[in-house]
């Protein structure tokens, strides 16, 4: 253990992986007077570290043997195991933090691994840049022990303020993380595209802007509707029904054509809605497109 300037125990960590998000998380872990050893694959990365009391490991068993918490963040899970395989026998005791981005199904098979090893297993999806590592409104998900991550909350905690555990299941934070992730290209595109569309009139981006986030503002407020009316299965129209919404995105799909911009993202959205039209769905709320996502039952 060692112990910050208040004289507070803090837990040995390791970081396993010093790209931009690595380097980030390292520091911060220094930065909280936690003792801190690094390893990459790569060496060379850990000099602006090293500067700050970080220590580097010449080989992954000495980075495993440096600390009870090993925080792994590298390219995707192939590289995780790769990297711990050879030393699969150092990691009995061990609690491995796996903050690397990939999908629910890896991180459940990871987690088997790891507990094959005696190995205590959580998983992490940060939704955060590096320059918001530490930041007291950085989210960063967990999923696997509760007790695990109980017992380990307060050092997690340095990484992000908004740091939440969301399930036993390690693959849930990987399915939030690529879930929201979605809702954010989504929105990039829908942007992008809007931008597009008034820039023919020599509208500028940071003009339309303050237009466009005061009216996200009032979709999240639908969202949070329609999320009731999804986990109900009831589909009641308070605000516009499917029929209503016909005219209005055939009108962005005109005026997207008539002024050359590609129209793809406004087509497929009429065709979602004349979909649920067409099976009888004419009157119900927008959540109702929600069953089209759907897999077949």
């Amino acid at each position: 253990m060692g112990t910050d300037e208040t004289g507070m125990e803090r837990t040995p960590v390791t970081v396993m992986g010093l790209g931009l998000m690595g380097r980030a998380l390292a520091g911060a872990f220094a930065a909280a007077g936690h003792p801190t050893t690094v390893w990459n694959r790569t060496p060379g990365k850990a000099a602006p570290l090293i500067a700050s009391g970080v220590r580097e490991a010449g080989t992954v068993e000495d980075a495993v043997g440096a600390g009870s918490l090993l925080i792994v963040c590298v390219r995707d899970y192939d590289a995780v195991q790769e990297i711990l395989a050879p030393v699969s026998g150092a990691l009995s005791g061990k609690v491995l933090v796996n903050l690397t981005s990939g999908a629910s199904d890896e991180a459940r098979a990871l987690a088997g691994w790891a507990a094959e090893h005696g190995a205590g297993y959580l998983d992490g999806a940060i939704m955060m840049t590096p320059p918001g590592i530490g930041a007291p409104d950085t989210a960063i998900l967990y999923g696997g022990s509760p007790e695990l991550f109980a017992e380990h909350e307060q050092t997690l905690r340095v990484l992000g303020g908004a740091t939440t555990h969301l399930s036993s299941d390690a693959g849930i934070p990987s399915l939030y993380d690529v879930a929201l992730l979605g809702i954010m290209w989504g929105t990039f595109n829908s942007f992008m595209h809007s931008v597009a569309l008034v820039g023919t009139e020599n509208i500028a981006a940071t003009d339309f802007l303050p237009f466009a986030t005061d009216w996200l503002g009032g979709v999240a407020s639908f969202m949070a509707t329609y999320a009731q009316q999804i986990d109900k299965g009831e589909y009641v129209a308070g605000d516009a029904t499917l029929e209503t919404q016909v005219p209005p995105v055939g009108h962005l799909v005109h005026e997207s054509r008539i002024r050359g911009i590609d129209a793809a993202i406004p087509e497929y959205t009429k065709a979602l809605i004349e979909e649920a039209i067409a099976r009888g769905h004419a009157l119900d709320s927008y959540a109702r497109i929600v069953e089209h996502f759907r897999p077949a039952v």
